[in-house]
């Protein structure tokens, strides 16, 4: 459901339309309901309620930076209905922070909970410089030498 039409101005404006898009799929519903939850520093947890789905008809899928969580009721028998409010298929997108993976999810009671984690690579984590004394300064060994070679039992210089 929208709340405001962008069409009249994507005739009267040049150049904007990626910003229009942007506003467009920014307005979300509020089906389902989550919650966010931060469970310790690298550890989080998203839940949402998904009363009516089986496990087999929800889908999480992570792609890149983005997590997209989809549920699709499998076929109804037909009958007549006078009122239908009880949503066949929803899509709820997140947008994740760096560095951080779905580790699990779980199904129960109408809830669907997500585990992620969020793993800075060592390299991207501070480290602390040790300062030495002296007219020396320290430079680390290379890890990997060169090598000679050796050519038909002869060494290369």
């Amino acid at each position: 459901m929208r709340t405001f039409d962008f069409t009249p101005y994507y005739r009267s404006t040049v150049g904007f339309d990626r910003l229009f898009d942007l506003l467009d799929k920014s307005v979300r519903s509020d089906w389902p309901p989550y919650n966010i939850e931060k469970t310790d520093a690298d550890n989080y947890r998203i839940v949402m309620t998904v009363a009516g789905f089986a496990p087999n008809e929800v889908e999480l899928v992570q792609h890149g930076s983005t997590l997209l969580v989809s549920g699709q009721k499998a076929e109804q028998p037909a009958a007549k209905a006078l009122h239908r409010g009880i949503p066949s298929t929803f899509q709820q997108s997140f947008n994740l922070a760096d560095h951080v993976k779905v580790v699990g999810a779980n199904l129960e009671h109408g809830l669907l909970t997500i585990d992620l984690v969020r793993e800075v690579p060592e390299e991207l984590k501070p480290r602390r410089i040790q300062i030495g004394s002296g007219p020396q300064t320290y430079a680390p060994k290379p890890d990997n030498p060169p090598k000679q070679i050796e050519v038909s039992g002869k060494k290369a210089a």
